[in-house]
Parts: C-alpha cells; structure tokens; sequence
C-alpha cells in the first residue's frame, strides 16, 4: 500500500525536469554576476548575504575561481556583469565583445617571492619560474618587471596558472618562485613569511574592473536589475569603509577561503570606491601593452 501512494519513476521524472525548466527561466531573468574569491569582489558579497541589494530584484553570485572563465560566461552570455581586469576587458572588446565598464575596483596585485627562492630584488628573478596569467594584468606587470630588473625576458620562466587558489598552493609548496597575487590571496602568502617585492599601489596602477554585457541590458527590467546593483554595491562600499574589511572577517573566510592571521596582514586603511568609472590613463595602458602583444 506504501508503494502504491508513491509517486512513480516516469512522474517523478517529470517533475524533475520540469523543476529543472523552471529554475532556468527563473536563472534567465536575474542578473547574474560573476564573481572570483578575491577582495575587490567583497562589496558584492556583503551586499549580497547582508541583503543590501532590492529584495525584489533577483541577484544571483556565480563563482568562479579564474578569470578566465568569468571571461568565458561573459562572452557566452551565461552572466551580465562580471569582475575582470582592464587588460582582459580591453581584449575581449577588441574581439568584438560588447561590453562597458560598471566601475573600478580597489584591486591591486603584489609580486610575491617564494621565501625559499632568496629573490631580494627584482633582478634575481633570472633563472626563476613566476606564476601568471596570459592576457591578463599578471601578464602586463610580468612584462614590466621584467623590464625594470633589465632581464632577458626568456630568462624569467612564465608559468600560467589561472586558478588563484591554485596558485597560491603552489607557492605554499614549494613548487613556484615567483607570483602576482592580488587581496586575500597575498594576504595568506605575507602570513606565511614569503617577501613582496614589487606593488601596483606604489606605481599608481588600478587594474580592477566589473564589467556589463552591453547586449541584451537595455530593457526596463534589466535596467532596474542594475541600478538596484549599483545602489547595493554603494551602500556596500560605505559600511566596509566605516567598519573596516577585519569587521567582516567571516566574509572574508567564507567566500575567499583564507585564514584569520591573514587576514589580520590586510591593510586596516584599506578603502573600498563607490561606483566609479575606471581612469583614462590605465585603459590606455592596458590598450598600449596589448597593442604591443
């Protein structure tokens, strides 16, 4: 008689890919955005689990874990906004994706030594493998320090290494020299007494960017989707800058996968920008080094 009152295969079947369809149009809807476990993504993830954004407006998080394949769901149109750097940005818009600039992120990159290496300066990089990204930003400042320590470039062994989780492993194994690690990640690197010899804040280089498909964005419901986003990231920005990122440590944990004592090693000074377009002169940067390339 238990058996009788169940549902059967075929139904439950049915049921399944209709739950299956209807999560989908209900995916479709939503603003999806692309995020990476790094700190220039924290405004969003606080925005998000402290309900900062509309309720009525449905604001998904995918993550992701490299940027390369946030630039993939933003060119297969699987995302509308996604976090990304401005070299990427620039050469995805070079090969004709439609996409423009949300706003710049606090995103700066460090390059980190493995303390096992004995890398005091930039020119005892000869000889030694750093981990980066083609493309990206990590490989622009690959090229630039490459430059600045007057090493032959086929002397510095770049190894690409897209997964920042994966990257940072590596380092904690022993396994790479050199790497460009942006916030957390360098974080838990300084933690573990590993040297950092090169910074973008010193050479006034903002790289970090959230970007909008420019297709398919310009009707009503995409429109407010979007303003309820920027009004959520803003509100966002203003509660981390009075608190402070070491206030929302558990964020930081949850969503970034470092721990406390790193954390601890994040610049208390550190500030979050409301909604801002992205400065001329480090578009043209990245437009230049890609020009080159």
């Amino acid at each position: 008689m238990l058996f009788s009152c169940g549902q059967s295969y075929e139904e439950t079947k049915r049921q399944t890919r209709a739950q299956r369809l209807r999560q989908a149009r209900e995916d479709s809807a939503a603003l999806k955005v692309a995020v990476m476990p790094t700190l220039d993504c924290l405004p969003v993830y606080l925005a998000k689990d402290h309900h900062l954004f509309d309720t009525v407006v449905d604001i998904r998080l995918k993550h992701f874990t490299a940027q390369m394949d946030v630039d993939t769901a933003l060119m297969n149109k699987r995302v509308e906004v996604g976090v990304t750097d401005l070299v990427r940005a620039e050469r995805m818009k070079h090969q004709g994706d439609s996409l423009r600039y949300l706003t710049a992120t606090n995103a700066y990159w460090q390059l980190v030594t493995n303390r096992g290496a004995r890398i005091m300066d930039l020119k005892h990089l000869d000889d030694k493998m750093l981990a980066m990204t083609r493309y990206s930003v990590t490989d622009l400042l690959g090229d630039m320090v490459v430059d600045s320590a007057k090493v032959k470039p086929e002397r510095v062994f770049r190894i690409q290494i897209n997964d920042v989780h994966v990257r940072l492993k590596m380092l904690e194994n022993n396994e790479m020299d050199a790497l460009l690690l942006t916030e957390p990640q360098a974080a838990q690197a300084r933690m573990l007494k590993h040297r950092v010899i090169f910074d973008t804040r010193k050479q006034d280089i903002q790289m970090g960017a959230f970007v909008v498909r420019g297709k398919g964005m310009d009707d009503k419901n995409r429109q407010r989707q979007l303003k309820a986003f920027c009004e959520g990231y803003n509100r966002a920005c203003d509660s981390l800058n009075h608190y402070g990122v070491r206030q929302y440590r558990n964020l930081v944990k949850k969503y970034c996968k470092v721990k406390d004592a790193a954390i601890d090693t994040i610049p208390k000074d550190l500030k979050f920008s409301r909604i801002v377009p992205p400065r001329k002169q480090d578009i043209d940067m990245a437009k230049k080094w890609l020009g080159k390339k």
